[in-house]
């Protein structure tokens, strides 16, 4: 019995055919990862809410705060050290101050987490934002600290504490300056309190090039001071505080 074969031109187009599809599927299928990776970072942030509760029962209108150095005989607030483990920074004691010190971690991590001076790694993906790309500019001039391709292993944490405006210290936000309690803040719904690090994107006007949502725009995840979640809210260029979707100032 003769057998009809696949002529070339037929072959050509049958794989013209599967190369249009794969065309039209991909992008929808970066979308969805991209969607699911941004709702994990929201969970991961919802559980941070519930931590931060219970923080904040145990010492009212006190936000869990941690020291590091500024100089060899200052110590300042640093809110990258409100939880997570130690980074690969060297400055601010960020690689100094580990899990065991980080106020917010025995709030959320029932496991034992080593001492700061034990030998071995220690991980925290409670910590660890699936969308965290980095930065390609972290505002220290030289290498190799002058980006990175994980904020999570550079800091210790992909989130942040709102511990100061995109003007630096001039204007106080829930972290007076020294540390202690909050301020009274009128907004809670509005006024972000733990961010994705691309909050602070363009910190003092600088553009750090955190494009973790899209190629061409900033966004963040971020934790509400009620204890909602936003996600992928849009960080608008330049020295802003206050938009319509969130603030830093009380």
């Amino acid at each position: 019995m003769n057998r009809r074969a696949f002529t070339l031109i037929e072959l050509m187009v049958v794989i013209a055919i599967i190369a249009l599809l794969i065309g039209i599927l991909l992008p929808a299928l970066g979308a969805a990862r991209l969607s699911g990776r941004t709702a994990a970072c929201g969970a991961r942030l919802q559980q941070m809410g519930v931590g931060l509760t219970m923080y904040l029962n145990d010492y009212p209108d006190r936000l869990p705060q941690a020291k590091g150095h500024v100089s060899d005989s200052q110590e300042a607030v640093i809110g990258a050290l409100f939880a997570g483990k130690k980074g690969q920074l060297p400055f601010y004691d960020i690689d100094k101050v580990g899990a065991e010190r980080r106020p917010l971690n025995k709030y959320l991590i029932s496991r034992a987490v080593p001492p700061d001076d034990s030998s071995g790694v220690v991980e925290l993906p409670e910590f660890q934002s699936p969308v965290d790309k980095g930065t390609q500019n972290t505002g220290i001039p030289y290498p190799p600290f002058d980006k990175t391709d994980s904020m999570y292993d550079f800091i210790g944490a992909s989130y942040t504490l709102n511990d100061h405006s995109i003007e630096g210290d001039e204007k106080p936000t829930l972290v007076p300056p020294g540390g202690g309690r909050m301020p009274y803040v009128t907004q809670p719904a509005r006024t972000w309190v733990i961010a994705t690090h691309t909050i602070y994107n363009y910190q003092s006007d600088d553009d750090r090039q955190m494009y973790w949502f899209k190629q061409d725009r900033v966004q963040a995840n971020m934790l509400m001071l009620d204890m909602h979640v936003k996600l992928r809210v849009n960080v608008p260029k330049g020295v802003v505080n206050t938009t319509d979707d969130y603030t830093f100032l009380p």
